[in-house]
């Protein structure tokens, strides 16, 4: 049987919930029997069941109509099912207490308590076990997941807003609007992808952001990291509000990195001003640039994004798309 029309569809029904799942991978599961689909079921919210125990689960109001049995059913998932505990018992072991006898896999998962160790116990009880299927397709829909594990750090995008002549800001830190209203509604799109977002101090202080994703879609807000040294920062700024915020006074880009690479973030948006966006690009741990260009200038008194002669491309980007947003355009450079 080929089961790549399984496995494409178990990923198209996995992508419903790539923002209410995060910072767990989207995962998709069905069960099927011959050329019939049973059930299907995809991990919808952090936290919850898996795909593959609520395959399970809305199988067994099945059993006894459609199939007698689970050693009837082929269960086809498109991430290597758990054999740990964690937030939910391990998925592994439940698929084989309902007896199923095959699974076709997607894609081993690349998280090191994972890693294998699904399929290995599969394998060990008598389950029959193919891997592969559409593997390609379900690392791009977690492609922040697996470059973490895979690169060993969260994936960085860098997202600034530039005037026509490359400023951030004016001198006197007056709040400035510089790109339109459409281009910062797709700005709130960008941001629902993301687990961690990032600013410092000096942002926080001057313009008082919420940072947060404000779409129309349900979705897991990011948790807000604070690079800053300055004491008794009160709460009351926006940004503290309904957020998970962390606190770091480490100015050392590498080391924030490595203690974020041992937390559940796969992903970091960084959000701020010229100076700390210039330490993220000279550490070399930046994948992704996103610049929101503006048709309008703002002159001398304003502050400059980068040093004269500077460009993105010198800290290794090339330009992969672009992108107009009414009067703006949006570039994404991504690392050479």
């Amino acid at each position: 049987m080929n089961y790549v029309e399984y496995m494409q569809r178990a990923i198209s029904s996995a992508d419903a919930f790539k923002y209410t799942a995060k910072p767990n991978p989207v995962v998709g599961a069905i069960l099927v029997k011959g050329n019939q689909i049973i059930s299907e079921g995809a991990h919808e919210k952090f936290g919850s069941s898996h795909a593959e125990i609520n395959a399970i689960e809305k199988a067994k109001e099945k059993i006894g109509v459609t199939f007698t049995s689970f050693e009837e059913l082929t269960l086809i998932c498109t991430l290597e099912p758990c054999s740990h505990h964690g937030k939910t018992g391990p998925c592994a072991d439940a698929i084989i207490k309902e007896g199923i006898k095959k699974v076709i896999i997607g894609s081993e998962d690349p998280n090191p308590l994972v890693s294998g160790k699904g399929i290995k116990k599969l394998i060990d009880n008598d389950v029959i076990v193919e891997f592969g299927v559409c593997a390609n397709e379900v690392k791009e829909q977690n492609k922040h997941f697996f470059y973490k594990y895979e690169n060993g750090k969260p994936y960085i995008t860098v997202k600034i807003a530039s005037s026509a002549d490359g400023k951030s800001h004016k001198k006197n830190n007056e709040r400035t609007l510089i790109t339109s209203v459409q281009s910062r509604e797709d700005v709130q799109i960008v941001r629902a992808d993301y687990d961690a977002i990032l600013t410092g101090g000096n942002t926080l202080i001057d313009d008082n952001p919420q940072m947060n994703a404000r779409v129309s879609f349900p979705v897991n807000q990011a948790k807000k990291i604070l690079l800053s040294n300055k004491e008794n920062i009160p709460n009351n700024y926006k940004f503290f509000h309904n957020a998970d915020v962390e606190i770091l006074k480490e100015r050392n880009i590498h080391k924030i990195i490595s203690h974020l690479h041992n937390s559940s973030i796969n992903s970091i948006l960084v959000e701020a001003g010229p100076r700390l966006v210039n330490a993220f690009l000279m550490s070399g741990l930046v994948d992704e640039i996103i610049i929101y260009t503006s048709p309008n200038e703002i002159g001398n008194d304003g502050v400059n994004w980068f040093e004269k002669e500077i460009t993105v491309e010198n800290f290794g980007f090339t330009l992969e798309s672009t992108y107009k947003i009414e009067s703006d355009t949006k570039l994404i450079y991504k690392k050479c």
